[in-house]
């Protein structure tokens, strides 16, 4: 049974991400430098793009990068920097067809633990430090993927009851909450560079 996502706020595309670990690793990805809706849109669009339902690591890698790029451009572009994305995008779903055979949930289905886990994703293209915990959250939130430790690995992004990230949204109300934490802690940041 799939879970019920409500990340990128239109049905057909949080269907994708309930069902796609391949798609929700690379709403993750896209995740940055624009609006969260948008990022976790992005897999849909690729997709339908592609003229498929779902994504495929080893099509996506193998596929020309200059016409990768141009689906990634079309208006209503997948992102605001969608050249670099689409190169991201392709070195994400190369490495996972050469460490993990194209199959993403292989990333966690035999870890022993949330550091396990955290360590694999941080050797993700793309994914450092803060996106890593957040991801590894959304997994232990969302999709019931708890490795002994999760929550700890994933540092404040996996506390119970929290409004940080992505891992935190679960409709428009939890949405608000989240956007309201990091317009908080911008502010909070933006105090301290001034003193």
């Amino acid at each position: 049974m799939s879970p019920t996502i409500h990340l990128a706020q239109q049905p057909e595309a949080d269907e994708l991400l309930g069902r796609s670990p391949l798609a929700v690793l690379v709403g993750m990805l896209l995740d940055q430098q624009v609006p969260m809706e948008w990022a976790f849109s992005g897999p849909y669009t690729i997709a339908q793009r592609m003229g498929s339902d779902d994504l495929d690591a080893a099509r996506i890698a193998s596929y020309d990068p200059d016409a990768f790029a141009e689906l990634l451009k079309q208006k209503p572009a997948v992102h605001r920097y969608p050249g670099s994305m689409a190169k991201r995008v392709q070195q994400l779903c190369q490495y996972l067809v050469d460490n993990y055979d194209g199959d993403v949930s292989a990333i966690w289905r035999d870890v022993a633990t949330g550091d396990e886990l955290l360590a694999r994703l941080k050797a993700l293209p793309g994914f450092g430090e803060q996106k890593a915990k957040i991801f590894l959250a959304l997994l232990g939130k969302q999709f019931e993927v708890q490795p002994k430790g999760w929550r700890e690995a994933a540092g404040a992004y996996g506390e119970k009851g929290s409004y940080r990230s992505a891992a935190d949204i679960t409709g428009p109300e939890s949405l608000a909450k989240v956007r309201a934490y990091k317009q908080e802690a911008k502010r909070a940041a933006k105090a301290a560079d001034e003193t």
